[in-house]
């Protein structure tokens, strides 16, 4: 039961992180030690499990895919994404509170650089050229100019491919994603804080092909080329530091001295970004929430190290 809640309150952090800009779900389960089981777990949905249900060996099919494994760590992602969004979507409509909640992410996402950095066994000449490429991949990402919304039933199953595809890869947000394509508001404040099936249901079935598909690319690369992948996420984590950095303006879409308004909205073409003024109140609240974001990620990685530790002594107990 305890490592079902423990799974339970990863997966939180991780549909936390799924509603920035900036952070990657994908991240929050490499720095926790689940994401190569989460993987696997994902890409057990394959001809077997198939078979075994038509056998009607369900607890053979449940244990075949890790199912406790991933109703935890769901469960936690969906109770996130709906509660959060919702308080997301007020503090990001606040210029003030839209600083100190990236702050606080920017923190997390600093020092995960560090944690996931240090799961690579050798850093060879490989692993600092995906490290580069990852962290020139996500600077690009980041110049990229977002387009605009759009509600049409194919491009929402495309958002939702391609979101759940960045979102399972460390350091690429698959909010960020969606900005880019322009429909990070419409899906995860609008419809996730209203429950609108209507844009949900075609992006949660772009989301689960995407995901089936690919989490066996991702298992594959992780076995064959372990050291070079997590270099290369790596990368991408640092490149990220940029997109989520809280001290932007938002630069908009202009024709004719006019700014493009989209359902009475301007168009973001960008952003601008500055260095806060020090001598500001908020900047230093901003600064203490850095603090509390690397904290964070110290304190569940001490906390999985635990665990960890808790079990290896079991079994030997045993």
């Amino acid at each position: 039961m305890k490592s079902l809640l423990l799974l339970f309150l990863k997966g939180l952090a991780m549909g936390a992180a799924n509603v920035i800009p900036g952070v990657s779900g994908g991240t929050i389960a490499l720095i926790t030690g689940i994401y190569e089981r989460l993987i696997h777990a994902v890409k057990s949905f394959d001809l077997d499990a198939v078979k075994l249900i038509f056998q009607g060996k369900f607890k053979d099919f449940w244990e075949h895919i890790d199912g406790s494994f991933l109703v935890a760590v769901f469960l936690g992602i969906g109770v996130s994404l709906i509660s959060i969004a919702k308080a997301f979507k007020f503090l990001l409509e606040n210029e003030t509170y839209a600083v100190w909640l990236m702050a606080f992410f920017l923190g997390l996402i600093a020092i995960s650089i560090v944690s996931v950095g240090k799961t690579v066994e050798k850093w060879d000449a490989k692993s600092i050229v995906a490290l580069v490429i990852g962290l020139i991949a996500a600077l690009s990402i980041a110049f990229l100019t977002p387009a605009s919304e759009n509600d049409s039933l194919p491009f929402l199953l495309l958002c939702g491919v391609i979101a759940m595809c960045s979102m399972i890869l460390p350091g690429l947000s698959g909010s960020f994603v969606l900005i880019i394509l322009g429909n990070y508001k419409l899906i995860m404040l609008d419809a996730v804080s209203e429950l609108n099936f209507t844009i949900l249901g075609p992006v949660a079935v772009g989301a689960i092909l995407g995901l089936l598909a690919f989490s066996r690319v991702l298992s594959w690369i992780f076995e064959h080329h372990r050291d070079v992948t997590i270099s290369l996420m790596t990368g991408f984590i640092m490149g990220s530091l940029t997109i989520i950095w809280p001290w932007k303006n938002e630069l908009h879409l202009m024709e004719n001295g006019v700014e493009v308004m989209k359902k009475g909205k301007p168009v973001i073409s960008g952003y601008e970004w500055y260095i806060p003024d020090f001598a500001a109140t908020e900047t230093w609240v901003a600064i203490g929430l850095i603090v509390l974001g690397i904290a964070s990620v110290w304190g569940m990685e001490k906390m999985a190290e635990r665990f960890s530790n808790s079990n290896a002594a079991e079994v030997e107990v045993q």
